[in-house]
């Protein structure tokens, strides 16, 4: 009986097992299994890559983010050394400031001390710039070495017209065209400084004014106008200190 039964059971495990995978539905489904299997393979397989990918471009983007550290500390570095070239700069002009200012000043005085020797006997008046005259120029100065500019222009301005005789008045109009070059309004500096030339044409300050000319259509970009200008210095004040800077600064341009 014992074996028989087995038999039996074996042979209904045979037939269920031969119904199971003889059955459509159940080969549809197992199919079904398959694919849906697979699909999520690929679905794993394409995170994966895209997990790489996303790694790729952190990596990516922590060396672009190095090299744009790298940029800013060398911008860093440039802007410092830019910084303290300008700070060089500003000292630079000031003490150029004060340079043509003290020379302006002692040219002045030596030459009034040169004036009152060659001629003692004249009134008092004749001799040289009032106190009250003095005393305004020298603020204007002050206002220039500063870099007031503007007051510098105002003060000179108020003394040619309070003192439109005074010794002092080509000097004054020289330093309004010196001023306006400070503001870098350069045709306003050339207009004062043909001022000069023309209506003080014999004073020393008028060779100093003909050479500031030529800085100013320098600094405005008129190569051709700066050559005629130095050689106008030569031509027209050839025994003046313009004259020697008017001579160096063309050789200069010559070897460029």
């Amino acid at each position: 009986m014992r074996w028989l039964l087995a038999a039996a059971v074996l042979g209904w495990a045979g037939a269920v097992s031969a119904q199971l995978f003889s059955d459509p539905e159940m080969r549809r489904r197992v199919d079904d299994l398959r694919q849906e299997l697979q699909a999520t393979q690929q679905r794993i397989d394409a995170r994966i890559a895209a997990i790489e990918a996303a790694a790729v471009e952190r990596r990516a983007i922590l060396d672009l983010a190095g090299q744009l550290e790298a940029l800013r500390a060398e911008f860093a570095r440039t802007r410092g050394q830019i910084e303290v070239m300008l700070n060089q700069l500003e000292v630079a002009e000031k003490r150029q400031k004060d340079l043509y200012v003290d020379i302006d000043t002692r040219l002045r005085r030596l030459e009034q001390v040169k004036e009152q020797a060659a001629a003692p006997d004249k009134p008092a008046a004749d001799a040289g710039p009032t106190p009250a005259e003095n005393k305004v120029y020298e603020a204007a100065l002050n206002q220039f070495k500063l870099g007031n500019y503007s007051a510098a222009i105002s003060t000179l301005q108020g003394l040619l017209v309070t003192y439109p005789e005074s010794k002092l008045a080509p000097n004054a109009q020289y330093w309004i065209g010196m001023g306006y070059s400070g503001q870098r309004d350069y045709r306003n500096a050339i207009a004062a400084h043909q001022k000069v030339i023309a209506t003080w044409p014999n004073d020393p300050k008028a060779a100093d004014a003909m050479l500031s000319i030529a800085s100013s259509q320098e600094a405005l970009g008129e190569r051709a106008a700066v050559q005629k200008t130095l050689q106008g210095v030569l031509a027209k004040y050839p025994g003046s200190s313009a004259a020697a800077s008017a001579k160096l600064r063309l050789a200069q341009a010559a070897k460029r």
